[in-house]
């Protein structure tokens, strides 16, 4: 009878190795960047001083300047739901061109891709500030940018949906002798409607709090007021913007919230 004792151990040599290599590739990373920003450790020495002061300057918020972001607050509300509204129009065909059982082949496959990948790969800030040259300064570049944005968010989301649905019933739908949009009516879309709307509302919520920064960019919205403010250093005021967008966006998160509920 053998006297040695086994030990159990999570991981073997070869993956410990892996993982110490992975975390020694982390740190170095980590150092290289904070020596290419060159950031100064002694500056956070100040920051609990100036997070005071701040806060000093803010408190009390300036109560009387609520009634002005009132027609600011409700414009950048219609600029949300009208971006959401424009890219559910917009995502519906790029989620068939990108979902592989609706594409008629595989470039209309690759052009939802691409639609896709660069509807995402660009911030809501940088569409607004090329719909503010494009259409000028207001909610209409806004409303613009926030469709643009959220074209690839649901086209990708909505392509995968559709990628997972029964296809038996789409051809039983074209069997009948259905029109390629009575397939899209009668097969498809009731199969993803569930999808489509806790999406669609999800997507709302998003664009709540991605319009009340557009007016940084002159795409209009509350954020002109709060871009004001902050430049003529109206600190009560900025904490009344600030409060009143705290509200928006937890109201959008329960109404977003609720709103999914109701489908599921």
């Amino acid at each position: 009878m053998s006297g040695e004792t086994r030990s159990w151990e999570r991981f073997d040599r070869r993956r410990r190795l892996g993982r110490s290599i992975g975390w020694l590739v982390a740190l170095v990373v980590f150092v290289g960047s904070w020596q290419f920003l060159d950031m100064d450790l002694v500056a956070a020495e100040t920051v609990p001083r100036e997070v005071n002061d701040l806060l000093t300057r803010m408190y009390p918020p300036d109560v009387a300047y609520a009634g002005d972001i009132v027609a600011p607050l409700i414009e950048t509300l219609h600029i949300a739901a009208l971006g959401t509204a424009g890219a559910l129009v917009l995502a519906v065909p790029v989620a068939l061109l990108a979902a592989e059982n609706t594409t008629p082949n595989r470039a209309t496959y690759w052009l939802g891709k691409v639609i896709v990948t660069v509807s995402r790969s660009v911030n809501t800030i940088i569409w607004a500030l090329v719909f503010v040259v494009v259409f000028g300064s207001g909610p209409l570049a806004g409303a613009v940018a926030i469709a643009f944005r959220s074209v690839g968010f649901l086209g990708k989301l909505l392509g995968e949906e559709i990628e997972e649905i029964d296809f038996g019933q789409v051809e039983a739908v074209r069997a009948a002798g259905a029109s390629p949009v009575q397939t899209l009516l009668y097969g498809i879309l009731p199969q993803v409607k569930p999808a489509l709307v806790g999406l669609s509302v999800y997507r709302w919520d998003i664009n709540v709090r991605d319009s009340t920064i557009l007016g940084f960019v002159g795409a209009g919205g509350i954020g002109v007021q709060l871009f004001r403010a902050v430049n003529a250093f109206a600190w009560g005021s900025v904490a009344t913007i600030l409060l009143v967008i705290l509200g928006v966006v937890i109201a959008s998160e329960v109404i977003s919230a609720y709103a999914r509920g109701l489908v599921r």
